[in-house]
């Protein structure tokens, strides 16, 4: 080979590995940013918290709409408390026993979480009437210990807006609005308390706080239902519609006096009453002198909301109640109704079937609902 065309075949070969060495060296560059740009699409968590998150999924929290009165707090007030807190909103009122079962978990959330950025807003959406006076609130709100903001909704605006339909309910916001999980009724409160502490953890992170590691769960004693119970009954004719429980023949009769007998034939989970009764949309009220309650049911926990003032007197199976299974409101096997409220009759160790009577002994005395567990 001629020494020309060596050298320049030399030189060729230098060439070409000098571009396949810049093509290497671009190509991861390239290379690198694809990674780049791949972990920034998939949002890679940091310390398990994704600081990007696509919330375009999730809906924001509506605003308290139509509040009639606030406790615990002002508008102006809770209004900046609002501001980057993760909140939890509580929609609850106060003869629901479900919503009283849940609320040693909330106010202990409270407790243990209001200074690390944790907001709890109860919204009381009334079921009744008496539950719109802010005094019958507030009597409650001190008796279960709620130190927390509770908005009076008594409109059920905040109720619509939010797009409810159930006692209790619970929303969580993040920092930013986002509501991050919604669950009904009683119960998953470890589930709960778990996204409390990691949406508390996600502020934390992307307000360059110092991020506590997450605490341990509440361990409280939660009621366990009984998995076949006799259903909620009303004594309203507007609540009547498609679950009437009333075993008495004369049936409802709205805004009438009706003289209601007991038949001898009883049936489970109906109730029957005694005396003289005015219908009216959520309750019924004693007219005459005196009356009676009878229910055949099947539960270990029986619960009443009334309104009125009366002594009642409460038997199972014909006979005076004993202090064993007697509620938490009964004394003697008397109870005294002095406020509009929920009132404890029976508590047992396990479900059982019986037959409970209440003696009213004066007229006034005004019922709503049987409610069981």
């Amino acid at each position: 080979m001629k020494t020309e065309i060596k050298t320049a075949a030399i030189f060729g070969i230098v060439i070409v590995g000098i571009i396949a060495s810049l093509s290497i060296v671009f190509s991861s560059l390239e290379t690198s940013n694809l990674i780049s740009d791949t972990l920034d699409e998939k949002k890679i968590p940091i310390s398990g918290i994704e600081l990007n998150i696509d919330k375009s999924r999730f809906k924001t929290a509506p605003d308290l709409v139509g509040i009639a009165h606030y406790i615990n707090t002002t508008p102006e007030k809770l209004a900046k408390e609002i501001e980057g807190k993760v909140v939890l909103y509580d929609i609850w009122t106060y003869s629901c026993i479900n919503c009283i079962r849940t609320l040693p978990y909330i106010t202990a959330w409270n407790e243990k979480y209001s200074d690390e950025g944790l907001l709890i807003i109860g919204v009381h959406s009334p079921e009744f009437e008496f539950e719109k006076d802010p005094n019958n609130v507030e009597m409650a709100v001190q008796k279960n210990g709620i130190n927390y903001p509770v908005v009076l909704d008594n409109e059920m605006k905040t109720w619509k807006a939010f797009e409810n339909r159930y006692w209790p309910r619970k929303y969580i916001a993040d920092h930013e609005g986002y509501i991050r999980y919604d669950h009904i009724g009683e119960g998953k409160y470890d589930e709960t308390e778990k996204v409390i502490q990691e949406l508390l953890e996600e502020r934390a992170t992307q307000l360059g706080l110092n991020v506590a590691a997450a605490e341990s769960i509440l361990e409280l004693e939660e009621f366990e239902h009984t998995s076949f119970r006799t259903p909620e009954l009303y004594f309203g004719y507007k609540f009547s519609a498609g679950r009437n429980q009333l075993g008495n023949t004369e049936g409802f009769n709205p805004e009438n006096n009706v003289a209601y007998t007991i038949p001898d034939d009883l049936k489970l989970h109906y109730f029957y009453i005694d005396g003289v009764w005015k219908n009216l949309q959520g309750s019924m009220k004693l007219v005459s002198e005196e009356g009676r309650i009878l229910l055949p049911y099947f539960a270990k926990e029986v619960n009443i909301v009334t309104k009125g003032k009366a002594e009642l007197t409460i038997l199972l199976d014909g006979n005076l109640i004993s202090p064993e299974v007697a509620g938490m409101d009964v004394t003697l096997g008397k109870i005294q109704v002095v406020e509009p409220r929920l009132y404890n009759i029976v508590t047992s160790e396990e479900a059982e079937s019986h037959t409970l009577e209440i003696q009213v002994p004066e007229s006034g005395f005004e019922i709503y609902t049987f409610t069981f567990g």
